[in-house]
């Protein structure tokens, strides 16, 4: 869910823990080794399955559980959606097939089977989706936000049940569902204009309290990564180098989360150095759009060039 009301900057320093968080739990990242360590041969590099993800690896972590029978859990849900994200670069019977072929990798063939069902059934759900969601007109006049966002999360709980049994539904939506309901809980106390602002603060506490483990992991990783790379920042000014970064990380999280936030720093200082190259070059090129596109080219790829705008 994203977050409302934020200013820019906070919003920007937040995504950015946001990234680093999810390295830190290894999510779509490779780990790293320590400083001074030797790196293990690297494997041979397997083509991304669209472009845009290069450098990435699919979600979800697949399980069979005992007697070759499918783990029907938000992991799957991952697994479908990490594919479905590069709808415009590939049609989807090449995703779908993308899909099938990854479960068939992962899972025994009991579970692969299971999971191809279960793919057919959310690529239908999705279907139906999108198309309901074409077809509802505006919520009614003077609807609050929290009301309009409970309608439809209902909406969505009612069509998932042509498609999945209570279980699968529970398994593979049962996590966004308990963000979706913090979120309107949370709108519903910001719209209930009957409450003073200390009972307000107080019931935000309260959902707080309330929220699953997992949930609150989710929330509070950003802003502890955030915390610790104010504190890498700092170091660094004072003169820390690599290596007592490393041990700073290590510490508040753990080795391999400092070593993968090691490798993010390094993916970080090429980009910024390829970007310095290529203003340095591009000043010489007296506006010739022809030869700027020439070095683009030459330093960025197709999907990189779409982010040079923020830098020229």
């Amino acid at each position: 869910m994203s977050t409302r009301g934020r200013m820019a900057w906070a919003a920007c320093g937040l995504a950015a823990a946001a990234v680093a968080a999810l390295w830190i739990h290894g999510a779509a990242a490779p780990s790293a080794p320590a400083p001074g360590s030797s790196a293990p041969p690297a494997p041979a590099s397997t083509p991304p399955f669209v472009p845009s993800m290069a450098g990435t690896q699919p979600d979800g972590r697949l399980g069979a559980a005992a007697g070759d029978t499918l783990e029907v859990d938000a992991e799957l849900r991952h697994l479908f959606d990490y594919y479905l994200s590069a709808l415009g670069e590939a049609e989807l019977p090449a995703i779908r097939a993308g899909i099938e072929k990854e479960l068939e990798k992962r899972l025994k063939p009991g579970a692969a089977a299971d999971a191809r069902r279960l793919l057919g059934q959310y690529l239908a759900y999705k279907r139906a989706l999108a198309e309901a969601e074409r077809s509802q007109g505006a919520p009614a006049s003077g609807t609050s936000f929290a009301a309009a966002a409970r309608g439809r999360l209902l909406a969505m709980q009612e069509l998932r049940k042509r498609y999945f049994t209570p279980a699968e539904a529970a398994g593979l939506f049962g996590d966004t569902d308990a963000r979706d309901q913090d979120a309107i809980a949370r709108l519903a106390l910001l719209d209930d204009k009957t409450l003073a602002p200390d009972q307000r603060l107080q019931r935000m506490a309260d959902l707080d309290r309330r929220l699953p483990a997992g949930l609150q992991e989710e929330r509070t990783a950003p802003l502890r990564v955030l915390n610790v790379e104010q504190q890498v920042e700092t170091a660094r000014r004072g003169g820390a180098g690599d290596d007592e970064v490393y041990r700073l990380r290590a510490t508040a999280f753990d080795p391999q989360a400092a070593g993968r936030l090691a490798q993010l720093d390094r993916e970080q200082g090429e980009w910024l150095r390829r970007i310095s190259a290529y203003r340095t070059a591009s000043a010489g090129l007296g506006g010739n759009q022809a030869a700027i596109q020439q070095l683009r080219d030459s330093l960025f790829t197709s999907w990189e060039q779409k982010r040079l705008g923020a830098y020229e």
